[in-house]
């Protein structure tokens, strides 16, 4: 099985699981650079799997069950008033096949507070909660629900290859650098994105075992982290959930120096 990158909007990656002439596209929040992908490839759209209600994930979700009729679409129960279309409610737990690919169904409130991702050995679909070098906002859940969403994330096995939905990598190494000046894998990250995103590559899918590395949001019982954090914030933190917490809050403050870049 192939999963490839569409790419969309600013910075979306619309992944698409490919086997033969079958595709599922994951959070498609615009039908025409699917269509045109499944198009150039001779694809057909057999199921599309949704992880949250967000518009930049479900826009396209009308018109691909326009062209291709009667095609399953998978998403969280605990969403169905906010995403249109969908046909299989899943919550934690449940079990999808995708492409013969058994998926399990992990629930992870944070981002958003019915946030699903797909999990098979080997691969990690989480749309907005676990990014490279970062994690999603919390526009609905709490900093206790998102770290411990993230916690189950991290003890997945470390060679767990993680697609997430947006291309915020350089920006995310800035704010790990900040946090840990000292890490060199950091520091080697932001070098090796830079090339990349130089070359207009994407920057994902990334491993769990490198998160673990260079992550703060997965590293906040790391002394580093901890100090930084309480540096920044002022204040004691006495367990790890405070530190994800001024993390998270430094983070939304966060702006990244002009020389580490953006695209």
């Amino acid at each position: 099985m192939q999963i490839i990158p569409i790419p969309a909007f600013q910075d979306n990656y619309l992944w698409t699981l490919v086997e033969g002439s079958r595709a599922v596209v994951v959070d498609p929040g615009d039908a025409a650079p699917v269509l045109q992908e499944l198009q150039a490839r001779g694809l057909g759209l057999e199921a599309i799997a949704v992880t949250h209600w967000h518009p930049d994930h479900i826009g396209g979700i009308a018109e691909l069950c326009r062209q291709f009729k009667g095609i399953p679409v998978y998403g969280p129960a605990a969403e169905e008033k906010r995403i249109p279309g969908l046909t299989q409610l899943l919550k934690e737990g449940d079990r999808v096949t995708l492409l013969d690919l058994p998926f399990q169904v992990i629930a992870v409130p944070g981002h958003t507070l019915g946030h699903i991702v797909y999990y098979s050995p080997g691969i990690l679909l989480c749309g907005d909660t676990l990014f490279s070098a970062g994690c999603g906002r919390l526009f609905e859940g709490t900093p206790s629900q998102m770290h411990s969403s993230l916690s189950r994330l991290a003890a997945l096995p470390p060679e767990t290859l993680v697609y997430c939905t947006h291309e915020y990598t350089l920006s995310n190494l800035a704010f790990a650098r900040a946090v840990e000046p000292d890490n060199g894998a950091i520091a080697n990250q932001l070098m090796r994105v830079r090339a990349l995103r130089g070359n207009r590559e994407p920057s994902l899918p990334t491993t769990l075992a490198l998160e673990k590395q260079i992550n703060p949001f997965l590293r906040t019982e790391m002394p580093a982290v901890v100090q930084s954090a309480r540096q920044w914030s002022g204040g004691r933190l006495p367990d790890s959930v405070a530190v994800f917490t001024a993390l998270r809050s430094w983070k939304d403050q966060f702006k990244a120096p002009a020389e580490i870049g953006t695209v």
